[in-house]
């Protein structure tokens, strides 16, 4: 599985404005909204992805979050990237700020494609270069340029 096969091009972010973790969920699912994947029911969303949140913070250490959320709401697989410069107190594991954001949605039914796409996700964010990469990004295109890339070599 290739992240470019879900990650939505038109829901990458590379500067978030949000300041905390509800902003950054809100601000990547609006992405997605306005990309034209969630036609509908933002509030419902983000509560669906704020109640995974309160279980144990996807924030997994080492400047990265993977907020994740099965919802009735999509019929496919989907991700949306944010990039916060700055860093986000996501009360990740290790109590550092968050910089890199990959926000999944999967269809209610969906556990083995989403399943998946987390591991495939942690493990390219597992590469420091491959975070500082996209932490030194330019814009939108470079970080998909930078995915896209990483997607084409084995892992």
């Amino acid at each position: 599985m290739k992240i470019m096969d879900f990650l939505n091009k038109k829901a990458v972010i590379a500067n978030l404005k949000a300041t905390d973790k509800e902003g950054v969920i809100k601000e990547l699912v609006e992405s997605l909204m306005r990309a034209g994947v969630i036609k509908s029911k933002k509030e419902e969303i983000v509560k669906i992805l704020m109640a995974r949140e309160a279980l144990g913070s996807t924030g997994i250490g080492q400047g990265v979050g993977i907020p994740h959320g099965k919802t009735p709401y999509i019929k496919t697989l989907v991700a949306a990237f944010g990039l916060a410069k700055e860093g986000v107190d996501f009360e990740s594991l290790d109590g550092e700020p968050t910089h890199i954001f990959f926000l999944l949605l999967a269809p209610e039914d969906s556990a083995g494609p989403h399943l998946k796409a987390l591991a495939r996700i942690s493990r390219l964010l597992k590469d420091k270069y491959i975070r500082e990469m996209l932490k030194g990004a330019g814009g939108e295109k470079d970080i998909i340029r930078i995915i896209g890339d990483e997607d084409q070599k084995k892992r």
